[in-house]
């Protein structure tokens, strides 16, 4: 079975939500999602997730594990951040950057910051369909 990484800065809202979506969508593929830091799992993503019948609310926020890192057959970065600080991403396997806004920086009321949350999970659904093509 091949082996998918997705990286984020705090795996806590964008590479918890492609978790959710490789757990569920790519069904020949292990999936795992790490940070360069932990920030804990975000509430909003966890919501909004499950507005699509996803249930994130057990993943865990990880540090990157450079086992699983080292053992991908694709890494998938998520952010500048991560793209910037994984410089020991293996010339062997694929990658692949997905330049996600994260929604957990997003201002305005509530309705507003759910927008946006729902607009980064319409993408990453897209983005994970895309995989198995």
């Amino acid at each position: 079975m091949k082996k998918v990484y997705f990286l984020c800065t705090g795996n806590s809202c964008r590479s918890q939500m492609v978790e959710g979506y490789g757990h569920k969508l790519l069904k020949n593929w292990k999936v795992h999602s790490g940070g360069i830091e932990t920030h804990g799992l975000n509430s909003r993503a966890v919501q909004v997730m499950a507005e699509d019948d996803i249930d994130i609310s057990t993943q865990q926020s990880e540090l990157i594990n450079m086992k699983y890192f080292n053992e991908s057959d694709l890494i998938i970065t998520l952010c500048g951040d991560a793209l910037d600080k994984c410089s020991m991403i293996p010339k062997v396997g694929n990658h692949e950057h997905w330049d996600l806004k994260d929604p957990a920086r997003a201002l305005g009321t509530e309705t507003e910051i759910l927008a946006d949350f729902r607009k980064t999970r319409g993408l990453i659904k897209e983005q994970v369909k895309m995989i198995e093509k």
